[in-house]
């Protein structure tokens, strides 16, 4: 909350670009623009400033921001440039908002769009442009979120896809992120047949990470997590039964995640992917430095990952990292000849049509991951389960009163 504070007095100081094209702070959309008028009162999730929902830290949230960024709907009404969806389709959200025609849009690089994020924070930050993100604080543009009853989408054509009739929500929803992230993860970081894949974190990502290493020829996956999350090692392995798994809260005195990867893998793995994020220290000193504002995310993850890989190996960072950190084995990194290779936000618009065809086709199940369905009356409690990483959440199918009925195998109504 701190680090959020601050980066709201800096970006009101340093003022807005004059480069992005999507107006964010609308307060009454009016029919000649957006091809809709403001309507009655929605339900939908907000931040309050407070840890009734949990942020972590993600910079630059203010108090009424409308959360979540994996959607999907059916299409109320569109605008007067849309030609590719219709008022009535069901359709499916990308978390990442590209324009579509710019550079990087043109390279297929979606999540990199240079016209949806008119933050200037994060341009100073990373150097460059990044894409707008739903629901994700004003860091990525400041765009009301996907847990509400209604979204608006600006370049409708670009950033909504779809869905067939034999395509239920429940697997459609998560092209929105989750599907198309662990893709980009595998692909990007160069999963080819015969590798030995190592990856950090058991959620949802780690787990589709897992599935799609196999789909592209892995030899042997190892996933490793632990702690209040250990439970979710036997739930992938239960999904994925070829899935080797590492504990890193029962290893023995003296014994590491490295030299228990290299005990599994005389060399070590040919891959790393990290799949956990920088934001959870395990030890002291980085949970002080970040409680102090001396990082904002701790290296333990890399350095283990850098350590463990083969010489040349290849590291892929699709867990999120915000911005600095203490302690990186750059050494180690040089030294051993390792690629270290940051995935960046994933570009699902690139991937989304091929993957819906292969959910079509049965040769990917995204319901393995999901395990509760919830109202989204109940998403402060939600948030409170995932804080805590209650046993046996892994991934939330979120309804509203527009959602259709449960599908075969997904899972029924939880009352909380």
């Amino acid at each position: 909350m701190a680090a959020s504070q601050a980066a709201n007095l800096v970006e009101k100081a340093v003022g807005h670009s004059d480069n992005a094209t999507v107006t964010t702070d609308v307060s009454s959309y009016n029919k000649k623009e957006y091809g809709v008028e403001t309507g009655p009162p929605i339900q939908a999730t907000t931040w309050q400033g407070k840890n009734s929902i949990a942020v972590g830290v993600i910079p630059q949230l203010e108090k009424g921001d409308v959360l979540g960024h994996e959607c999907c709907g059916i299409v109320e009404t569109t605008g007067p440039t849309v030609s590719k969806v219709r008022p009535g389709q069901r359709v499916v959200v990308s978390f990442p908002i590209a324009c579509g025609s710019c550079t990087n849009c043109n390279r297929k690089l979606f999540s990199q769009c240079e016209r949806t994020n008119e933050n200037t924070i994060t341009n100073a930050l990373y150097g460059k442009r990044t894409a707008g993100i739903f629901g994700y604080s004003h860091f990525t543009g400041g765009f009301a979120g996907g847990q509400a009853e209604y979204i608006r989408v600006p370049y409708g054509d670009v950033n909504l896809l779809p869905i067939p009739d034999d395509v239920p929500d429940e697997k459609a929803l998560f092209l929105s992120d989750v599907l198309g992230t662990s893709w980009h993860c595998v692909v990007d970081t160069g999963v080819s047949p015969g590798d030995v894949v190592a990856i950090w974190g058991a959620g949802p990502i780690g787990q589709m990470c897992a599935q799609f290493s196999f789909y592209h020829g892995a030899q042997r996956v190892i996933l490793i997590d632990g702690g209040n999350a250990a439970w979710r090692l036997d739930y992938v392995k239960s999904k994925a039964p070829k899935v080797e798994t590492i504990d890193y809260s029962r290893l023995s005195n003296g014994e590491s995640v490295t030299s228990r990867l290299k005990e599994l893998v005389p060399g070590g793995p040919d891959v790393a992917l990290e799949c956990a994020a920088g934001e959870y220290a395990k030890g002291w000193i980085h949970y002080f430095e970040q409680l102090l504002g001396m990082e904002t995310d701790t290296s333990e993850i890399l350095n283990e990952m850098i350590t463990s890989v083969r010489p040349f190996g290849r590291v892929g960072v699709t867990g999120v990292y915000a911005a600095y950190t203490n302690h990186f084995n750059i050494g180690a990194l040089m030294q051993t000849g390792v690629r270290l290779i940051g995935n960046g936000q994933a570009p699902v618009q690139k991937y989304w049509a091929e993957l819906m065809e292969l959910i079509r086709k049965g040769e990917i199940n995204p319901l393995d991951m999901v395990t509760h369905r919830l109202r989204l009356e109940d998403m402060d409690k939600v948030y409170a389960l995932f804080d805590r990483r209650d046993e046996g959440v892994q991934k939330v199918f979120v309804q509203t009163q527009y959602s259709a009925p449960p599908c075969v195998g997904a899972p029924a109504l939880t009352e909380l």
